[in-house]
């Protein structure tokens, strides 16, 4: 017998609070057994991104065939995927996979770096999202993807329906960068939710959307339906928000060890 199995697709942060990292910590706090393939390698710390590499595309594919030739996956989440050719290889793979797939479409750092290479976004819509059971963009991504741009909880909606158009079965339009209360918007189409929380007065929110993706990720491995995964991330994020702590000069990072401590 062993945990659940989910995978993370993404980018390593040298500075431990988004990304793989990022990842992993989640899946070990929420009782999974977390596995990785490294797509691009990052140097960043609170203060920004000073670069990355992407591994080469062969690398990548290695790396997700060992896994699931041989261990298997309850749930897949994939993050930052950095070029086109790495986005088509990814999706290609994970088109021949059952378990669900959480896609956090990775296009900036919390700092505004670009993390994803322009000729990519075609390959992110038209191979990636339509193998994506959630796609979980933020406000800067809906309108990246769909030139959708929300200025109030009342364009929700309208970016959800935008983005469902390229293939996905459901889409969290996370809208937290609004003014108020932080509502995300889930939707695939025929069914809503809304889903709010506390705003709370921390800075220290590196990872965020990282370690939401993989949280949910993570609650679907464990057998919950999409809907329940949502709200149980979302009350595990909000909780790690809520414990940020400064870390070097800039930014610091969510706290995915904060049940733990509390």
């Amino acid at each position: 017998m062993h945990p659940p199995l989910v995978l993370t697709v993404a980018g390593s942060d040298s500075g431990g609070g988004a990304g793989i990292q990022a990842d992993l910590k989640t899946m070990l706090a929420l009782g999974v057994h977390g596995m990785s393939v490294i797509a691009a390698v990052t140097a960043q710390n609170s203060l920004g991104v000073q670069g990355y590499w992407e591994l080469p595309p062969e690398a990548v594919r290695a790396q997700l065939d060992s896994v699931l030739s041989d261990i298997g996956v309850h749930a897949i989440k994939t993050g930052m995927l950095a070029s086109r050719v790495l986005v088509e290889t990814v999706a290609e793979v994970l088109a021949t996979v059952e378990a669900p797939v959480v896609v956090d479409p990775v296009g900036v750092s919390k700092h505004g770096d670009a993390l994803l290479a322009a000729d990519a976004l075609d390959a992110v819509r038209g191979a990636l999202l339509p193998v994506a059971t959630l796609v979980t963009p933020n406000l800067w991504e809906v309108e990246q993807l769909t030139g959708v741009k929300v200025e109030d909880e009342g364009g929700l909606r309208r970016a959800a329906e935008a983005v469902l158009e390229f293939g996905p079965r459901w889409v969290l339009v996370k809208g937290g960068h609004l003014p108020g209360e932080p509502v995300d918007l889930l939707f695939d189409g025929t069914s809503e939710y809304r889903f709010t929380g506390p705003r709370y007065d921390n800075m220290h929110t590196h990872g965020t959307g990282c370690t939401l993706a993989s949280a949910i990720a993570s609650y679907l491995a464990l057998g919950e339906d999409l809907v329940s995964a949502v709200g149980k991330a979302k009350e595990y994020v909000t909780g790690a928000i809520r414990h940020g702590f400064a870390l070097g000069s800039g930014i610091g990072p969510v706290d995915h060890g904060w049940r733990t401590r509390t």
